[in-house]
């Protein structure tokens, strides 16, 4: 059924103009200080806007073939994906070798199929996951994860959004490759690998400092680099290296 505008709900229209808005921030990789974990982050994040799911990550595919998590939307997340990783198991995992979706509604019913992922999802309070293929013809660049703490996991209408996202991404990262270099997308990969290991060294210290969580870190840092208009990976870097402003980032506002 094709929907008018007369037709929409006040709360249909408000996603349509969030999804819209999405694509348009997604897109937008023209600029002279593309930061790609800051990227992959508002992926992350996006996911859990948009789509019915409790959490979302990105794994990415290394130079050499090995994969490596670089953007989680939460701690719980981040651990399970960097399980994932270290034992070659899991359904992002699957993906990633296969280059097709992976489905698992209730991962209750998938011990035998992947018996150290489901453990872990157990442990982390996950009871489905969807992986999601970032790839662009032939060229693979990692895999989405969607995440839910209920059986069932998203719907068909999330996971065409959710495929529509990861597919927005790629065409970003890739598109960066060829604005500069035919080789960037390698840098790039590599540097979001960098990054991603230089933030989580910030948000620990600014969780020990400010005795808050790794997900409050992570969400205090992240605002007050939007709020004055830093990168991301460049404030985290002066956090890990002792010259940052400790107290002005955990006292600044979580963003809404």
């Amino acid at each position: 059924m094709t929907h008018t505008p007369e037709s929409l709900t006040e709360p249909s229209r408000d996603r349509e103009r969030r999804v819209s808005r999405t694509f348009v921030s997604l897109a937008d990789t023209l600029v002279a200080d593309f930061d790609i974990s800051d990227f992959l982050h508002m992926l992350t994040e996006k996911c859990i806007d948009l789509l019915d799911v409790s959490a979302a990550g990105v794994i990415l595919l290394a130079p050499d073939g090995s994969l490596r998590v670089a953007a989680t939307s939460s701690q719980r997340a981040e651990l399970l994906g960097l399980f994932a990783v270290e034992t070659d198991d899991g359904p992002c995992v699957d993906c990633a070798r296969s280059g097709s979706a992976v489905s698992c509604p209730d991962l209750a019913t998938q011990t035998h199929r992947w018996p150290r992922f489901t453990t872990a999802a157990e442990e982390c309070g996950f009871r489905a996951a969807q992986a999601l293929p970032m790839r662009l013809r032939e060229q693979a660049v990692g895999v989405l994860t969607l995440l839910n703490t209920t059986p069932g996991g998203a719907g068909r209408g999330d996971l065409e959004l959710g495929q529509a996202l990861a597919d927005i991404a790629t065409i970003g990262i890739l598109q960066q490759r060829t604005i500069e270099r035919g080789d960037q997308l390698t840098g790039q990969l590599q540097t979001a690998l960098r990054s991603r290991v230089v933030i989580e060294q910030a948000k620990g210290v600014l969780a020990e400092h400010g005795a808050v969580s790794m997900d409050e870190a992570f969400a205090q840092l992240r605002g007050y680099a939007r709020a004055h208009n830093r990168r991301l990976t460049d404030l985290a870097r002066t956090v890990a290296g002792g010259t940052g402003d400790l107290a002005a980032i955990l006292k600044h506002p979580r963003p809404s």
